[in-house]
């Protein structure tokens, strides 16, 4: 079934609305989320134009309820049981997409033109190389880029926002699209965006950079130029307790921006990354949690990142808990940070926390399993490195006494 029209999607959560309520500045939401964002978040603001609220009252969008609950069934009746096929690009249509982009630049209303726009190009991969070819991506550049010069003025803003709704509909798989969109022109804007933006707009902004991350080994580069902003609007986006596709696209960009250079994972760990991906790792579920762990471990594979989770009272505890619990990559993971804590920082702390939480235990566990694998070798070398400290507590496995001692002897 095609997708639900954007008019029916909540703002902040990007999810089909089943109460909508409208505030004072004319944008609808799913109630639930905007009684989150006014009443727990204290927030006076529109989320989706961030202009002040004159008041807080939440009016039920009947007549927009009434449309959502109907357009499923509307849509399945005039569903034809084949589709049209698409007609080749020509001529005609050509001029009308260049015609359109010249006088997206020049009219003032920049945003009814640009979602025309928008609809015309994701109809057809034919029209998205057409308007590539027309030079699309340098237009909306330069009309993205006022937003640099001035974030301020709300109608710029919200055509940059949806210039980024059209950019987000590229394949973006040439080098050479790629290349226009890491100008200054284009990155600057996009940063804005990420920081500042709605839920859309930033879901757009993180979809095109993940895009070229596939095409551009040289991009993360340009992220880590940008400051450290960046690093903590996707922190913050992937802590949104709101909208799950907002944390879990900051969540994967952040694994690229951090995998892809040497000098982001300092300004990610400087931004507070450890910390939050400690708090956050309890609650999360099965995929994330394999992604938060193998972001944990990438930030503790430098010295900044191992000292802040030894820092954090509960880095231990929540990683140990995740070990047999989550799935075999996630026992992986899980292995492997503490495996890089305790060669390089087993502070008496750290050693501590491994014992009361139960991680010896665990470790013993993976050493009765079948088989060689890198997790038991670490299991075994953990216990060979620092079996003699825990040996001391009361709660130290009787099985493990015998096989350090057999150790010992051999």
């Amino acid at each position: 079934m095609e997708e639900a029209p954007p008019l029916f999607r909540c703002p902040i959560s990007m999810e089909l609305m089943e109460d909508p309520v409208t505030i004072s500045t004319g944008v609808t939401y799913e109630r639930k989320n905007i009684e989150k964002w006014l009443f727990t978040y204290k927030k006076s603001t529109c989320p989706a134009t961030m202009q002040c609220l004159r008041n807080l009252d939440l009016t039920p969008n009947h007549t927009l309820k009434r449309l959502i609950t109907s357009w499923p069934l509307d849509h399945e009746a005039r569903t034809p049981t084949e589709a049209p096929r698409p007609c080749p690009t020509n001529a005609i249509e050509h001029e009308n997409l260049v015609s359109l982009l010249t006088s997206i630049e020049s009219t003032p209303f920049k945003v009814s033109s640009l979602k025309k726009l928008r609809s015309i190009v994701e109809k057809r991969n034919e029209v998205r190389e057409n308007f590539l070819e027309s030079g699309g991506i340098q237009a909306l550049g330069r009309i993205m880029f006022q937003v640099a010069a001035d974030s301020t003025d709300f109608t710029t803003f919200r055509a940059c926002e949806e210039a980024l709704g059209v950019l987000s509909l590229l394949p973006l798989s040439n080098q050479a699209s790629v290349e226009l969109l890491l100008k200054p022109e284009c990155m600057k804007p996009m940063m804005v965006m990420l920081q500042r933006g709605s839920a859309e707009a930033r879901l757009h902004t993180m979809a095109i950079l993940l895009k070229i991350s596939k095409t551009n080994h040289c991009w993360a580069h340009t992220i880590g130029d940008q400051g450290m902003d960046v690093f903590k609007s996707l922190l913050e986006l992937l802590s949104d307790e709101i909208s799950t596709k907002l944390s879990s696209c900051s969540l994967d960009l952040l694994l690229e921006i951090v995998a892809a250079s040497k000098k982001n994972p300092l300004k990610a760990i400087e931004a507070g990354a450890v910390c939050i991906l400690i708090e956050l790792l309890p609650d999360a579920r099965q995929h994330n949690c394999e992604k938060i762990l193998l972001l944990l471990k990438r930030l503790c594979e430098c010295p900044e990142g191992r000292s802040a989770f030894a820092d954090h009272g509960l880095g231990v505890a929540v990683v140990s808990k995740k070990i047999l619990r989550v799935s075999e990559l996630g026992t992986k993971l899980g292995v492997k940070i503490l495996w890089l804590m305790c060669t390089s920082l087993p502070t008496e702390k750290v050693l501590h926390d491994m014992m009361v939480y139960g991680l010896v235990e665990k470790l013993l566990a993976l050493l009765h399993i079948e088989g060689r694998s890198s997790t038991k070798e670490k299991a075994m070398k953990i216990i060979r490195l620092h079996g003699g400290a825990w040996r001391q507590y009361r709660c130290f496995p009787c099985e493990l006494k015998d096989y350090l001692r057999l150790m010992n002897r051999s």
